[in-house]
């Protein structure tokens, strides 16, 4: 199968230009970071410079998992059902474009976003606490593992939201329905992660091995079965 990476980069400029102009995506991409960061930023302000002993072994960092969850999440539903909505997507169907182009480009513009805010927030949220929080409390919070899960399963877990907010928005004519029903599907991932920040599920090397390799699975899966969605005529004439 031959790519033309022309054709990806120019739907992947057309979406981050159209991000810009979308004041519902812009709120979005501002709203869940700071949802995701205001809890484990008060647990570790409030907690004393003698609660550091016991904060070492909780794992407050994996509650702003929920960020590469939900932002992309939210920008792919727009995906589809937007250019929908705008009556844009017929002309952009009607180029040379294959539907694998198509998809690349609109999912390339929503992991680099979501990506870049969640590894940015992360960093603005270590820069934090190492400055401001009270004394012992930052290193006995901030793990290598932590960072390390962070760093590794951002990517994962945007891209199984890329595929499952894409697999919505070309099923819808409303771009917030499409938002809504996407970050609805992804509650069950979001529940996992408060789940092992506030350690009801114990974390360990072997859950972490496993969680992973499940999520790299299904991000491989996700593009196999979200490239047949992508159907032309059925894409333009709306579903059924």
């Amino acid at each position: 199968m031959s790519l033309s990476w022309r054709r990806i980069r120019a739907i992947l400029v057309k979406e981050l230009r159209e991000y810009g102009r979308n004041r519902s995506l812009v709120a979005a991409m501002a709203l869940y970071p700071l949802i995701f960061t205001v809890q484990p930023l008060i647990a570790i302000f409030v907690a004393p410079s003698a609660a550091a002993a016991s904060l070492t072994g909780r794992h407050e960092l994996t509650f702003m998992l929920g960020i590469p969850i939900l932002v992309p999440a939210a920008l792919a539903a727009f995906a589809v059902a937007g250019e929908r909505q705008q009556e844009t997507l017929e002309p952009v169907l009607e180029t040379p474009i294959t539907r694998e182009e198509f998809l690349l480009g609109k999912a390339l513009a929503v992991f680099l976003p979501s990506l870049f805010i969640a590894y940015v927030v992360f960093a603005v949220f270590i820069g934090v606490v190492e400055l401001f929080a009270k004394p012992g409390i930052a290193p006995a919070l901030i793990g290598t593992d932590d960072v390390i899960v962070q760093v590794l399963f951002t990517p994962l877990l945007a891209a199984w939201s890329i595929w499952v907010g894409i697999a919505v928005s070309t099923r819808s004519n409303d771009v917030r329905v499409a938002q809504q029903l996407s970050v609805l599907s992804s509650l069950p991932l979001i529940l996992v992660t408060i789940a092992l920040s506030f350690n009801v599920i114990q974390p360990s090397f072997e859950l972490v091995l496993f969680l992973g390799a499940v999520l790299l699975v299904a991000d491989i899966l996700g593009w196999r079965l979200i490239a047949p969605l992508f159907d032309r005529e059925r894409l333009i004439s709306g579903p059924h």
